[in-house]
């Protein structure tokens, strides 16, 4: 057994069982209360930067199905396990959590006290850490994670996205959805392009069962290269870091609004508020979770949502032509907003993940409804 140290800014420290890669690694620690997908968890690009605590009694317990990955590496600096399985029990599964771990080189640490951990987050608001099997002096390592980066102020969308463009061809399989897909002849019929500032693979499967040709393109590019492309709409996507700090991204989405019509997810929502006039503002522990409710304000309508986000967009700050469409169930924050007369809406949420399972999906209708409505 190699015992592993994880230290907290304000100078809590918490012992456990390494499970993964040996090393050290610093970041915001939070935590994420799924039941399951870990290994979507594991490989979202929201959680660069961010030292994972999962809530959930049992991680591992069926192991690694590759279809599961929302990126092609792991993402989060850091798992924190409570009960680590190490052989799991799926047909679907391809390898193990600790195999995935090692083969990418991911520290994570199990055997430890999840439950007082999450308590002192959710008390003391989410903060600095660094997790180590090297140092084991609970004083030096508290004052390794006092030096680090806080996360407000950071571009960590630059670090995630794509540098080149590309198409994406792959739809969900059958065997993983009851939507009812786009005929034959309708596929590949819209055009689409994803700005990259962490995209989800299941937000690209989504736009191709909805019948869309998808390009996607570095976060840098213009508005005039995307248009060049002659797309019917624009997505914006969900990414890690503060979105105050991404000043390039909102002069681009504020010269594509009134071109095409234009669809923000988590990130992409805060970027589209801030384009529309709006500011964010730092979360005290964030939404990291896939059971979270958020209401409708024009229906009345509860959804269960995915989320993970550390920062919000401040609702107050909007102007009167930009309405807000959902609040969050649990700390009323601002999850959805559309323009009154302009073809632009965005969801806090993540539409694509589908905890509900399927309470997402009217977005990508109600986009691919704006991107038909402009085509004609």
């Amino acid at each position: 057994m190699t015992r592993a140290l994880l230290a907290l800014e304000d100078g809590r420290t918490f012992w456990g069982r390494a499970v993964g890669a040996r090393g050290e690694r610093a970041g915001e620690v939070v935590f994420n209360t799924s039941m399951t997908g870990y290994a979507e968890i594991l490989t979202d690009p929201s959680y660069r930067g961010q030292l994972v605590t999962l809530t959930a009694s049992h991680i591992g317990n069926y192991g690694i199905d590759q279809l599961d990955l929302e990126a092609a590496t792991p993402w989060a600096e850091a798992l924190i396990v409570r009960s680590f399985t190490e052989r799991p029990s799926n047909w679907r599964s391809s390898e193990s959590l600790s195999e995935l771990l090692a083969r990418r080189g991911v520290m994570a640490v199990a055997d430890l006290d999840t439950r007082a951990l999450t308590r002192h987050i959710r008390a003391a608001g989410a903060m600095r850490a660094v997790l180590s099997t090297e140092d084991l002096d609970p004083a030096s390592l508290v004052a390794k994670a006092q030096a680090i980066p806080v996360m407000e102020g950071r571009d960590l969308a630059s670090d995630v996205g794509t540098q080149t463009s590309y198409e994406w061809h792959e739809g969900t399989p059958t065997d993983f959805t009851t939507l009812q897909l786009a005929l034959p002849e309708e596929i590949h019929n819209r055009h689409v392009v994803v700005y990259d500032f962490g995209v989800k693979r299941n937000t690209l499967r989504r736009l191709v069962d909805f019948g869309c040709k998808v390009t996607v393109v570095p976060n840098r590019t213009s508005a005039e290269e995307s248009l060049a492309l002659k797309p019917d709409g624009v997505l914006i996507s969900n990414g890690p870091g503060d979105p105050a700090t991404l000043d390039y991204a909102v002069d681009t989405i504020r010269s594509l609004i009134g071109q095409v019509p234009v669809f923000g997810i988590c990130l992409g929502h805060q970027l589209i508020g801030q384009a529309l006039g709006g500011t964010t503002f730092k979360l005290p522990f964030g939404h990291h979770a896939g059971n979270h409710p958020v209401f409708d304000t024009s229906t009345g309508k509860v959804r269960i949502t995915a989320q993970n986000h550390g920062f919000a967009l401040d609702p107050a700050s909007l102007p009167n032509d930009v309405q807000v469409t959902e609040v969050s169930g649990n700390d009323q924050t601002c999850e959805g907003l559309q323009h009154q007369s302009l073809p632009v809406f965005s969801v806090q949420y993540h539409p694509e993940a589908g905890p509900g399972p399927h309470d997402g999906d009217e977005h990508f209708r109600r986009f691919i409804a704006l991107v038909d409505q402009q085509r004609n």
